[in-house]
């Protein structure tokens, strides 16, 4: 069987849109099955037959924690291939997503970026992602560095607890009303929001989760709630 998307890929991803997710979605289940011999082994055992899945709802979902126990990747591993892993604790076992084509990746970044918000040349970009740039294989700094390079603005960059460096750049920014993505590990914005108070306008604050037991658990409405008040933001956006 053949593969439209196996042509064309970046061109094939360009063309999705909200009539053709259900279809698309279907032919990559279908591709998936044909060649993943993890994911058709999981999906045998469910006795789910690909002809017979007509809605993306049929479509069954591998469990995060094959990621962790299984190699789940079509064809070999070479040197170019992106390996991100899961954050864990000292106990635990990291889960692995394999990444063979890095444009593809890349494009895909790119493309969800400027349906959501316009030319990424357009902004700065502010990683505030401590405990994700003190380990190795992090997809969130993958993508935070690749926003960056397209980005070129001079005044990029990622952050660790410098709160007090993060808060100049963000008011040199602010003044010149220069459009910036402010992205963080929620317990890190909040402790800099809490530190720094702000009425940011020209500013997108977007929290990836994660509080790792550096504060009390808050439900996500609580910790939008917090970074409205003190950033001074409409809304808090969630990667």
């Amino acid at each position: 069987m053949g593969y439209i998307f196996q042509k064309e890929p970046i061109k094939y991803l360009s063309s999705i849109n909200g009539q053709n997710f259900e279809d698309i979605a279907l032919e990559l289940f279908r591709y998936q099955y044909a060649r993943n011999d993890i994911y058709r082994r999981f999906t045998d055992a469910l006795h789910i037959i690909p002809g017979n899945v007509h809605h993306i709802t049929g479509i069954p979902f591998l469990p995060v924690s094959f990621y962790k126990t299984h190699k789940v990747v079509i064809g070999d591993i070479n040197d170019d291939t992106l390996v991100f892993s899961s954050s864990t604790t000292t106990s635990d076992i990291p889960g692995r997503h394999y990444v063979q084509d890095k444009t593809l990746y890349d494009e895909s970044l790119f493309t969800g970026f400027a349906q959501q918000y316009g030319d990424v040349k357009d902004y700065a970009i502010l990683a505030l992602l401590p405990s994700y740039l003190q380990r190795g294989g992090a997809s969130l700094v993958y993508m935070a560095e690749r926003l960056m390079q397209a980005s070129g603005h001079r005044l990029n960059g990622f952050y660790l607890d410098e709160y007090e460096k993060l808060a100049a750049v963000l008011a040199e920014l602010e003044a010149g009303g220069q459009p910036t993505l402010l992205l963080g590990v929620t317990f890190a914005l909040l402790d800099f929001a809490e530190a720094h108070p702000m009425q940011l306008k020209h500013t997108i604050v977007m929290e990836t989760g994660g509080m790792k037991g550096r504060r009390r658990e808050m439900t996500r409405g609580e910790v939008h709630d917090v970074l409205k008040e003190k950033l001074g933001v409409k809304q808090v956006h969630s990667e």
